[in-house]
């Protein structure tokens, strides 16, 4: 029976030995805390990288025209290939995978409002645009354009926050008119939007756009989002069934890839994950070594502390004690030492990651970086950790422990 004699004993045993103990329990400690902030800072980067990505779709396509380099079936190279209509009907029709899709009409134009005025990126496009690229109205600041607004070709205009910044200051610009190439718009909303430039931009219908801008026939882009493509061999695939069926309506070689340029998130989203998972994978290699390097210091410390006890445990044997009861006493110290330091190692190490994450959310000039965000573990790896500890724990006291009970009660009696 395990009762407050056995406690006492352990506790004896631990003052004993204070500054043996004291290390040992610091290597253990140090081995979880450095797991935990490998980990987190891992998740970190990882949480900072994706960001970037934003609410935008990631498995999100966009094709544009350029020119041929490869003659095709009596077809010069250097041919300029447009996008149109059937390009829009082979992919929102016939290619299955489609979920939203847009097509899109880029140009600048110059923009006013009242005596202030700017150079002004103007993107005509459909309402599931948003969907695509990831456009978030801002708080109380309107709406994005509808499918009526399309079907009326209505001139109406969703501006940025910089645009919004340099023509209209602190004023809600929300029923407002602004001018674009000399034609009256109504702003109907303001949009962020997650852009490595910083631009003022502005949407339009598309159909307006195609009535101004592209003489009501064809697009510069088209952009959409694509089912089940969750590796880059199903991505890279889709790409190439893609460029064939191009190249088939536009007649140019399916192998020649200066004909239609590919802004393919996906690829980029699925490149990003494989070098966070090989990090990942590093990082657990590096984490277990050093989980490894507290567990054989618990195994060295608790095979000297047996060494150090056989005259006591053969005494013991002697005047009638189980086998049992030494071994467990024995077992119960190191999983006391492993625990304690190893919760102290967890919780310091949790504890940083919650202070840096807090340092993050509260300086502006770092968090706007967006390369670091909440590094954090999820609570079953630390658990996990701690776990593996204490068996690591068990087993280091109960194979020094069992050996030395193995030794006759005579032969412990006589060791020194």
């Amino acid at each position: 029976m395990f009762d407050l004699d056995n406690w006492t004993e352990i506790f004896s045993s631990i003052r004993k030995n204070k500054l043996r103990t004291f290390l040992t329990g610091f290597s253990i400690s140090w081995s979880i805390f450095m797991f935990i902030i490998l980990l987190a800072s891992s998740n970190g980067a990882k949480n900072g990288v994706m960001t970037t990505f934003g609410s935008r779709d990631v498995n999100s396509i966009s094709i544009y025209g350029r020119a041929t380099s490869i003659p095709f079936n009596g077809f010069s190279d250097n041919r300029k290939v447009e996008l149109d209509e059937k390009d829009f009907d082979l992919i929102n029709s016939q290619i299955i995978q489609k979920e939203f899709i847009s097509p899109c009409i880029n140009t600048v134009v110059t923009a006013s409002y009242k005596k202030d005025y700017t150079s002004v990126a103007l993107v005509g496009v459909y309402p599931e645009y948003t969907h695509i690229n990831g456009i978030k109205i801002s708080d109380k600041q309107g709406r994005f354009i509808s499918d009526l607004d399309i079907n009326k070709r209505r001139k109406v205009a969703v501006v940025n926050q910089r645009l919004k910044d340099v023509l209209y200051q602190n004023k809600n610009p929300v029923g407002e008119d602004i001018i674009i190439n000399k034609l009256r718009f109504t702003v109907i909303g303001v949009f962020d939007e997650i852009s490595s430039t910083n631009i003022e931009k502005a949407y339009i219908p598309f159909s307006t756009s195609q009535l101004l801008f592209y003489g009501g026939w064809g697009f510069t882009s088209l952009a959409f989002t694509a089912k089940n493509l969750d590796t880059q061999k199903s991505n890279e695939q889709f790409i190439k069934d893609l460029r064939a069926r191009l190249g088939a309506l536009h007649h140019f070689d399916p192998q020649d890839e200066q004909a239609i340029g590919f802004s393919d998130k996906l690829d980029t989203y699925l490149q990003t994950l494989g070098i966070f998972n090989a990090v990942n994978v590093f990082i657990w290699i590096i984490g277990i070594g050093t989980l490894l390097a507290g567990i054989v210091g618990i195994s060295n410390i608790m095979l000297i502390t047996v060494r150090e006890r056989t005259r006591e445990f053969g005494i013991r044997k002697a005047l009638g004690a189980k086998p049992y009861s030494i071994l467990i006493n024995i077992v119960i110290e190191s999983v006391v030492i492993t625990a304690l330091f190893g919760y102290l190692g967890l919780f310091a190490g949790i504890g940083l990651s919650k202070l840096f994450n807090w340092f993050l959310e509260n300086n502006t000039a770092v968090s706007s970086l967006a390369i670091f965000e909440n590094p954090s573990i999820h609570v079953s790896t630390a658990i996990g950790a701690m776990v593996t500890l204490i068996i690591a724990g068990v087993l280091a006291g109960y194979f020094p422990a069992r050996l030395a009970l193995k030794v006759p009660a005579v032969d412990a009696i006589r060791a020194e």
